[in-house]
């Protein structure tokens, strides 16, 4: 690996057990400051729904008060879901943005709901929008985020506005290997989300670089690789946090409930047996945890391949202290 990769950082807002919403969301500015800070490039909420466990159900609105209380980082979706919204509603929320924040807006796009399928037909209900309306809706998005519908299209008169905005920078985000096509068809940037996806990083990678067209909008492929990872001074510290997410991750894969991210102690507390445990870590997706040694050697062979331009990183832990500690530990790794 000749060029570190830049650093992202990826924030579900979670809800902590033994905080308000209130509380737990006054978190996200303070850790975007704190990033910001250390030299990372992005701060990026999430889209989901009807998670009692998760804030982030309404990221543009996060967006603008993240980047309200910031001064160079970007702020962006990974991402705004768009079968969840109106496309035209969407290019001028995001355009909005970029006018009051020029040049530090992104816009992570998915096609997946960010919940189940009967929340989903709520968020749906006036259009009847699934997955397989995305490229399309990702054509008009495109139009309208740049003044440039074609004059045959039948919202040809139909603008988004405030018109004359340079564009947000717009990302595809994806967990398989339809994403990284079309992204790379339509020459965009790429995230492949590896914190819930089952698939080989590398092969979804060499397929986006395969497929990419140069296009006006990026000449050369863009490729951000999304992990989940822990870092503390010690490998032993680092597990001890990952278990709020652990225990998290078991209960929603096991009852499909959405708790309140626990702390440690309550963690160690619930009745799992070790035996539970290794479940638990054997099931779920791909984490990383340990000290800064132990995150380098595990991450290397994601990053020697030269095709990850950019790690988005996702730090699920109770303690906001040892949340933050753990991103200051991985941006020294590279340095």
């Amino acid at each position: 690996m000749s060029t570190p990769p830049k650093l992202s950082v990826l924030d579900l807002c979670p809800i902590l057990s033994g905080s308000t919403p209130s509380e737990s969301l006054k978190h996200v500015s303070s850790l975007a400051q704190h990033v910001e800070a250390l030299g990372y490039e992005r701060f990026w909420m999430a889209e989901h729904h009807n998670m009692p466990g998760i804030g982030s159900s309404a990221p543009e609105v996060l967006i603008g008060h993240v980047a309200q209380s910031t001064q160079k980082i970007r702020v962006g979706s990974g991402g705004i879901m768009l079968p969840n919204h109106a496309t035209l509603h969407m290019a001028e929320v995001f355009k909005t943005l970029e006018a009051l924040y020029p040049g530090r807006i992104d816009m992570g796009l998915g096609r997946a709901p960010g919940t189940g399928s009967k929340t989903a037909a709520a968020l749906r209900t006036s259009r009847g929008l699934g997955a397989d309306d995305f490229p399309h809706q990702l054509t008009d998005l495109m139009s309208w985020l740049t003044d440039d519908m074609p004059k045959n299209h039948q919202y040809a008169q139909v603008e988004a506005v405030p018109k004359g905005v340079h564009r947000p920078e717009v990302w595809i985000l994806g967990s398989s290997d339809f994403g990284a096509m079309l992204a790379g068809e339509r020459g965009l940037p790429y995230a492949f989300a590896q914190h819930f996806s089952g698939l080989p990083a590398n092969e979804i990678m060499r397929l986006y670089r395969e497929h990419f067209q140069p296009s006006k909008w990026l000449k050369e492929p863009l490729a951000m690789l999304g992990v989940h990872i822990i870092c503390a001074d010690t490998d032993a510290e680092a597990k001890d946090l990952a278990l709020s997410s652990d225990l998290s991750f078991a209960l929603f894969v096991g009852t499909g409930q959405s708790i309140p991210l626990p702390s440690v102690a309550e963690a160690k507390a619930y009745p799992f047996t070790d035996e539970d445990w290794r479940k638990v870590r054997a099931t779920a997706m791909p984490k990383f945890i340990g000290s800064p040694e132990t995150i380098k050697r595990q991450l290397k062979p994601y990053l020697q391949t030269g095709m990850v331009n950019e790690l988005m990183i996702l730090t699920m832990v109770h303690d906001q202290a040892a949340r933050k500690k753990s991103y200051e530990l991985l941006a020294k790794i590279w340095n």
